[in-house]
């Protein structure tokens, strides 16, 4: 692994777009470019969660206690669409379909407040319209299409799965069942975040496991180790190069270092990550 990018407090929702990465710093309200320049936060009066790229190229954005999503100007997160009629917590991953349609983590409860555990939804929004689009998701967290856009992956934190919808060209979902057990698979510390879909199987950021994870249905096809730091969410550039958001805790556990704000999240690029190793793990941190 090497270093591609440092600065973020807690990095969320990577995205790759004309040469350039994007990303949100959920802790420090900030999103994160290389776009035109170097290296830069870019500091907000809101918070972006996740993040995706309409089908004409404009930057979409879930602002997580807004509880609607939004599209950047260059300077801001513009209205896009309403979801405070129907969202019951923060917002989180998102991510859009060839049709336009946009699908966001309605995650239900606030866990970095100590809030308990309620049910959370998807919600889809089509051309600034919402709807809720799944119901009854526990802690819904990465979001991904495979199989050409006919399957919708949710990665349930909670629970250590992956979630498959069949996913229809109006928005629609159905047919949920178990994609991938987590803590079969992988070991009982999994916890997925962020997910990424690629030709050869789904990337999963598997947060307290360690580990970056390249997984199709019911199978575990390669293993990245993250060493001491945790994998919160990846992105590819389309081609062969696997990004991905580590978080450093500096010994402390996760829930006490993030309510102390003394976590630092860098950037990791992976050259060709899905021929590079395969179970059992490799030893060693990344540099």
């Amino acid at each position: 692994m090497k270093r591609y990018a440092a600065g973020m407090t807690w990095g969320e929702g990577p995205r790759w777009q004309d040469g350039a990465l994007w990303l949100s710093d959920t802790q420090r309200a900030k999103l994160w470019t290389d776009h035109g320049g170097p290296w830069r936060g870019i500091p907000l009066d809101t918070v972006p969660n996740g993040l995706w790229f309409l089908p004409d190229g404009r930057l979409v954005g879930a602002m997580m206690h807004e509880r609607r999503l939004g599209v950047w100007t260059g300077e801001r997160f513009a209205p896009y669409a309403d979801l405070s009629a129907i969202a019951t917590g923060p917002l989180g991953d998102l991510v859009g379909d060839a049709h336009g349609n946009l699908y966001v983590d309605d995650i239900g409860f606030a866990a970095h407040a100590g809030e308990p555990p309620r049910p959370g939804r998807l919600r889809v929004a089509a051309d600034g319209s919402a709807g809720v689009a799944a119901e009854g998701l526990e802690f819904p967290n990465g979001l991904a299409f495979v199989d050409e856009g006919r399957t919708l992956l949710v990665a349930e934190t909670s629970p250590q799965r992956l979630t498959a919808f069949t996913a229809t060209d109006d928005g629609a979902l159905t047919a949920r069942r178990t994609y991938a057990d987590l803590a079969h698979l992988v070991g009982g510390d999994a916890r997925p975040d962020g997910i990424w879909p690629t030709p050869d199987g789904v990337w999963v950021a598997t947060t307290t496991a360690h580990a970056l994870v390249l997984l199709r249905e019911n199978e575990l096809v390669t293993t990245v180790d993250t060493g001491t730091l945790l994998p919160i969410a990846c992105c590819t550039d389309g081609e062969n190069r696997l990004f991905a958001t580590l978080a450093d805790t500096h010994g402390l556990p996760l829930g006490e270092a993030l309510a102390a704000k003394s976590v630092s999240t860098t950037v990791a690029l992976i050259e060709e990550p899905s021929n590079a190793r395969r179970t059992p793990r490799n030893e060693g941190a990344p540099t």
